[in-house]
């Protein structure tokens, strides 16, 4: 195994400060790790899509900061308020800085609050958040105030938390709840703190995996009366309300983000095909040429996974349910198989389905030497990592969101992030590509917000096409894009305004 003589240290982006690496044979077990004990769980049973019931997360925090847990420190801001929980408050200044490098970045979201900051459309909105929490998101989260919103803020994952980042927005006065490496306890701890406070209730929600909303309607059902609707942006989040939608059980309209063409074309595609080879290479230092590779699942982020891979020499190959995508796989070059075909042989084992249990025990107890196993998809809940907590293997720690698992025969698989989002978790994303779906969410809010009673019921929507075209275009000056207008004539000849929509709503793209 790889192992270092000094510690690793990660720090937001910073990445790992390599020490000399030698070979060793220094195992850390699982079950021998630090765990934090003494709380109990507000929630056990309510959602496993971002936490599972493994008290594994203290060993991948900032370990540049004490142990202790932010729940016990006692923090405040530079005004005096302590209506927050970070990790340490004092990192505030470097988390600023990485907040005005994404600014640079996210050019339709800073058009976006210069053109309606004196039109405030979000005056009164009280918005609750659970997404990541970036640098980007925090773009976001000024921009919502810039447009006169109070904001209430929790981590929709455990390891994508950039703790400085969440100590600038606190220091700016956003109650903002999260810190890298959460336990199970401390994210529904977190998420209660943003929902449950005295005098401030929220009606609108901006969900990521929709945890948040599973959270309000389990636990505080009488807050949808004032709430005046949600806005997603995960496949799984998405999942969540269509099930209550056809239960009849959504009490709220919701708007769905993630089947937005700006969401579903740019942020799927071409976010994960630069982020899936840099939180590959940030974790294993690994060479992809020659490699071979399944990817499971050919949506928007399977092929965007595909093309990297492709491009960089390796050998992929595509596992689908779906024969329309199954067919698209085929027709750009990739070889259609069962897992259980090609699980012996491949090095690298990539989910991005959605779904669960798309690796199983079984296969991971075929899967060759070495073989590392990763996640892009949203939830945990795709690669069975619980099987692998068995008194007959052995959990090796490498590096931060590195495990080695052992088989008593000596074989290991290299697990990423313990099955959770690959991308988020061990890497950063580009910052374009999120100021496209940013953008997106703010504009939904405000849509949802301002709408006049009747025209959204309690059903899932999606973005109105004019709204899709809007946010693209205000992206287009960064690459100094020219668009051609129609003329009245082939206006008129197309049946068109000439100012969009320019496709029918059932365009593919």
């Amino acid at each position: 195994m790889l192992s270092s003589k000094k510690k690793y240290i990660v720090n937001g982006n910073s990445g790992i400060k390599a020490q000399q690496i030698q070979f060793a044979d220094q195992k850390q077990e699982f079950n021998k790790r630090p765990t934090k004990l003494g709380r109990r769980s507000l929630s056990r049973s309510i959602s496993q899509s971002s936490t599972d019931s493994y008290s594994s997360a203290a060993s991948y925090t900032d370990s540049s900061d004490d142990e202790t847990s932010p729940r016990d420190k006692q923090q405040k801001n530079s005004k005096g308020s302590s209506d927050f929980c970070v990790k340490n408050i004092k990192q505030a200044e470097f988390g600023r800085r990485e907040i005005e490098i994404a600014e640079q970045e996210m050019p339709a979201l800073m058009a976006l609050r210069k053109r309606a900051q004196g039109e405030k459309p979000l005056a009164g909105a009280k918005i609750v958040g659970c997404t990541h929490i970036t640098a980007q998101t925090a773009v976001l989260m000024e921009t919502l105030g810039a447009l006169g919103a109070q904001c209430r803020w929790a981590a929709c994952n455990i390891y994508s938390t950039l703790n400085e980042v969440a100590a600038a927005l606190a220091e700016s006065g956003f109650p903002v709840f999260a810190w890298k490496g959460e336990s199970e306890d401390d994210f529904w701890w977190c998420i209660d703190r943003c929902v449950n406070v005295e005098g401030w209730q929220p009606n609108m929600i901006l969900d990521d995996g929709g945890d948040l909303t599973h959270w309000i309607y389990k636990k505080y059902p009488n807050m949808f009366k004032k709430i005046k609707g949600i806005v997603e942006e995960s496949v799984t989040g998405v999942h969540r309300l269509y099930q209550l939608s056809k239960a009849g059980k959504l009490c709220v309209p919701a708007m769905n983000v993630n089947d937005s063409v700006t969401k579903q074309k740019f942020d799927n595609l071409y976010c994960c095909r630069e982020s899936i080879l840099d939180g590959l290479k940030r974790t294993t230092d690994m060479m992809f040429g020659g490699k071979q590779v399944v990817v499971c699942g050919y949506g928007e982020v399977g092929k965007g996974c595909c093309a990297a891979l492709k491009a960089m020499g390796s050998i992929v190959y595509v596992t689908e349910i779906d024969p329309i995508c199954a067919l698209q796989a085929c027709m750009d070059g990739f070889r259609l198989v069962k897992l259980n075909e090609v699980i012996r042989q491949v090095d690298i084992v990539i989910t991005c389905t959605g779904n669960k249990n798309v690796v199983t025990r079984e296969h991971l107890d075929r899967m060759k030497n070495s073989c590392i196993v990763c996640n892009m998809g949203h939830s945990n809940t795709e690669i069975d990592v619980a099987s692998l907590r068995t008194p007959e293997l052995t959990w090796e720690r490498v590096r931060s969101q590195v495990d080695h698992v052992i088989w008593p025969d000596g074989k290991r698989i290299v697990l990423l992030a313990e099955g959770r989002l690959l991308n988020l978790s061990c890497s950063t994303v580009p910052t374009f590509v999120l100021s496209i779906t940013a953008t997106t969410q703010a504009l939904a809010l405000i849509e949802l917000y301002n709408a006049p009673e009747g025209r959204y019921k309690q059903d899932v929507y999606l973005l109105p096409k004019k709204m899709d075209e809007y946010v693209a275009s205000l992206h287009l000056p960064t690459f100094d894009a020219h668009l051609t207008e129609l003329t009245d004539e082939q206006a008129k000849y197309l049946g068109l305004n000439k100012n969009g929509p320019f496709k029918p709503n059932y365009y593919r793209y």
